[in-house]
């Protein structure tokens, strides 16, 4: 290849990269536009159409005529169940946003964004400053609050949450941690916030709502319980441990996202001499954000007093013989099929840096862990108050 050719290539690469990252700019402008679109629209229905009332009986019969109105104006797109999903996202968000929006600017938008020609609509968009001016509610203050920052389909997904805490927090966690919508709903659908929930004090709780998952102590990556329902493992089927890492190994992607932020994978069955004894750790991790190790021990069945004392000598070897000066304590965790708390609590100090959590192999049932959330909540609300 000669020299000519080399750099006809990398005029190539040089040019198709402006060009794949122009794209992704002008769909994310797109998707943001239409969002704030779609909030118009919701506006408009609800508060100048029905002036603020939320009733049924007006729903059905003007919005299936505006449907067909919109529909012949501006083509597909309008139908009635897109329409009421409009009206549901207004209704949903409106109670933590006051947006100003022009008149002007939310026809422009319209006409814009349903256009076949809107990737060459660049100079109207612009004009058409389709990002409202929003103020932030007098009961929420949080930069986060400021902008619709996720694609529609994520928004489809987040209006059907009703808690108003649980939604905000897995709004929170798709922005920082640019959840796809699959991802989404897999983490909704494994209740990921009650899980965090309740292995957190009621401060923490709230702090779900407003800041997302935050990893700040051996603490915040313990999740009880952890769902393996990717594994293909069946619930009531019987399988050694070593199946079980097995399984573990062969969707290792899957499961260091499902054990949460920071994970890195280091080894399996890694192996440790001491005193002419050989041992072995089934998992070990990293959890780059705690910047320390965390091994893991895989249990097919019920938890002992001595697998707890084995994973208390293997973090102090860790500590004592592995970890560097600058790295923070071991963390040990027991991923086991169930365990006695009590008995847990009983055999470990109170300042052990190890914590026994069960899993399931199928996702838990949500209402069964709002009811414990919110059991735990009172719980704790009436020994505060003692």
């Amino acid at each position: 290849m000669n020299d000519i050719q080399l750099r006809e290539d990398a005029l190539f690469e040089r040019i198709s990269a402006l060009i794949d990252l122009a794209r992704k700019r002008v769909k994310t402008a797109i998707d943001t536009t239409m969002v704030y679109t779609y909030y118009g629209v919701g506006h408009y229905i609800v508060e100048d159409e029905q002036q603020g009332e939320q009733r049924a009986q007006y729903g059905q019969a003007v919005l299936k005529n505006l449907s067909a109105r919109l529909t012949d104006k501006y083509g597909d797109g309008w139908s009635l169940p897109h329409l009421k999903n409009i009206r549901q996202f207004y209704l949903t968000y409106s109670k933590r946003l006051n947006t100003v929006y022009p008149i002007e600017s939310t026809k422009a938008i319209l006409r814009v964004a349903n256009s076949p020609e809107f990737v060459h609509n660049a100079d109207e968009i612009e004009n058409a400053n389709p990002s409202p001016v929003i103020s932030e509610t007098p009961s929420r203050k949080s930069e986060n609050d400021q902008s619709f920052t996720l694609s529609w389909s994520h928004y489809l997904v987040l209006m059907r949450i009703k808690n108003d805490d649980e939604r905000r927090f897995y709004e929170i966690e798709c922005q920082k941690q640019d959840w796809s919508v699959r991802q989404l709903k897999r983490e909704y659908g494994a209740s990921l916030y009650e899980r965090l929930a309740l292995s957190r004090d009621k401060e923490e709780i709230i702090r779900l709502s407003q800041e997302g998952q935050t990893v700040e102590k051996p603490k915040d990556i313990i999740k009880d319980p952890l769902t393996l329902e990717f594994l293909g493992l069946k619930r009531d089927s019987s399988y050694s441990e070593s199946s079980l890492e097995s399984a573990i190994i062969s969707k290792l992607q899957d499961f260091l996202l499902e054990m949460g932020k920071g994970f890195l994978f280091e080894a399996r069955q890694k192996k440790f001499t001491f005193n002419e004894r050989h041992f072995y750790v089934d998992l070990v991790l990293y959890n780059r954000l705690l910047q320390c190790y965390v091994l893991v021990d895989l249990k097919a069945g019920d938890l002992s007093h001595q697998d707890l004392g084995q994973m208390q000598m293997y973090v102090n070897y860790y500590d004592r013989h592995v970890k560097e000066a600058f790295e923070k304590p071991t963390i040990g965790i027991l991923l086991c099929k169930d365990k006695d708390d009590a008995l847990v609590e009983l055999t470990l100090p109170e300042d052990a840096n190890v914590y026994a959590t069960s899993y399931e192999l199928c996702i838990p049932d949500k209402a069964t862990l709002q009811s414990k959330v919110k059991q735990w909540i009172l719980e704790y609300e009436e020994s505060k108050g003692d």
